[in-house]
């Protein structure tokens, strides 16, 4: 790679890592496309928040390495106290008091020229934080759920306005979510769309030939050929609706449901299939390995996402890169996305209109080819030129 001429600083909380190889593998492929441009240089600070006793998954976190190579980017991990579930008032604070003498010292060797955080809470409040402390220009990625969760509390609402008021320039993953990001106060000119983007060698149509006899032997469930099969892709909590995705299974008869992603949800979620009696036609995947997601996906009659809140869900352009219908709610981009009957289809919130979806999809098959066009405009180069475009922008109008 050539010498960049251009240094950005990104700090993510979000970020794989060999305790969680899946943990926001989309902040990883968009920073190292730009990387591999060669005209910016980039640095990831990843904040590793850590109790002051480091037990389960914690412990996993804290023997991560400070610092590593990762995917043609330098990744650091500078540590700050977690108090879980209760200190997240202080989160943004910690992290930049942690990470500002690490980046100083990144700056005094290789000049930094923007300031970026991927989320906008805690990462927007801190980064703003550290690029006032370094005179540097500031740019805040939002996603969803940092604004349409965290502005629901009043200590964070005022900690990410004060941070868009600072930043030069903000991003925002969908139209939809720019619109209640205007209506929450901060300025429309300040706001660029940047959608994902997608490996598109990786998420396509795959030969259904087989598919499923192949995923049944991997996953070790059982998944005949001529029953509908539904996966969901998303963090086991309540917001994302799995619940309601296993609720639709009474009504669906041999219908099989495969949920991927981990979270605090499992428990209740499994228990809720079982009182069902689906518990039988739920396989619980966990978190997969990524060259195995899109057979899951190419496999599936439908993506079912029955999520209350998404800025643009990345798990629905996989999904339609497969050639794979999805069943979601109409939040967030999601209009952006599923614009005809070929995408799928956006329902209400409850398991009766997860069935009729199903339903609908299930009498009318459509062309996977077709399907996956609808992804077409999404690849990780144009969104790699975008982010080099935003940042240039950012650094020529401090300069």
């Amino acid at each position: 790679m050539s010498e960049a001429s251009k240094h950005v600083v990104s700090i993510s909380t979000l970020f794989p890592n060999a305790a969680n190889p899946r943990f926001g593998t989309f902040v990883a492929r968009s920073l190292e496309a730009l990387a591999k441009r060669g005209d910016w240089r980039v640095t990831v600070i990843n904040p590793l928040g850590i109790p002051p006793i480091a037990l389960g998954r914690y412990r996993a976190l804290a023997n991560l390495p400070a610092h590593s190579l990762e995917g043609g980017i330098e990744v650091y991990r500078p540590r700050f106290t977690l108090i879980p579930k209760m200190g997240a008032r202080r989160n943004a604070s910690a992290i930049a008091k942690a990470a500002l003498p690490l980046i100083k010292r990144i700056h005094a060797s290789d000049p930094v020229h923007v300031i970026d955080a991927q989320f906008f809470f805690p990462d927007g409040p801190a980064a703003a934080w550290i690029a006032e402390q370094m005179q540097l220009p500031l740019s805040i990625k939002a996603r969803g759920a940092d604004i349409s969760y965290w502005c629901g509390r009043d200590f964070a609402r005022e900690q990410i306005l004060e941070a868009a008021e600072r930043a030069a320039g903000i991003l925002s993953v969908s139209e939809a979510l720019r619109e209640d990001m205007v209506g929450l106060g901060m300025k429309r000119s300040k706001i660029r769309l940047h959608y994902t983007g997608l490996d598109r060698d990786r998420f396509r149509p795959l030969d259904h030939t087989g598919l499923r006899a192949k995923l049944a032997q991997e996953l070790r469930f059982d998944l005949p050929e001529k029953v509908p099969l539904l996966s969901c892709v998303g963090a086991l909590v309540e917001r994302k609706g799995q619940d309601i995705a296993i609720g639709a299974l009474p009504s669906l008869p041999e219908a099989r449901l495969i949920l991927i992603g981990k979270g605090e949800d499992e428990r209740h979620l499994r228990s809720l299939a079982s009182d069902l009696g689906v518990a039988d036609r739920v396989h619980f995947a966990g978190s997969i390995d990524h060259d195995l997601l899109p057979i899951v996906l190419s496999a599936s009659d439908a993506m079912v996402l029955p999520t209350r809140s998404e800025g643009l869900a990345n798990a629905w352009v996989e999904a339609l890169a497969c050639g794979t219908r999805v069943i979601t709610c109409d939040v967030g981009g999601a209009r952006e996305i599923i614009t005809s009957d070929v995408a799928g289809y956006l329902i209400e919130r409850t398991p009766e209109s997860v069935v009729g979806a199903v339903q609908s999809l299930m009498a009318k098959p459509a062309d996977r080819q077709q399907v996956a066009f609808m992804a077409e405009r999404f690849n990780w180069t144009t969104n790699g030129a975008q982010l080099a475009e935003h940042y240039a922008k950012l650094a020529e109008n401090r300069a």
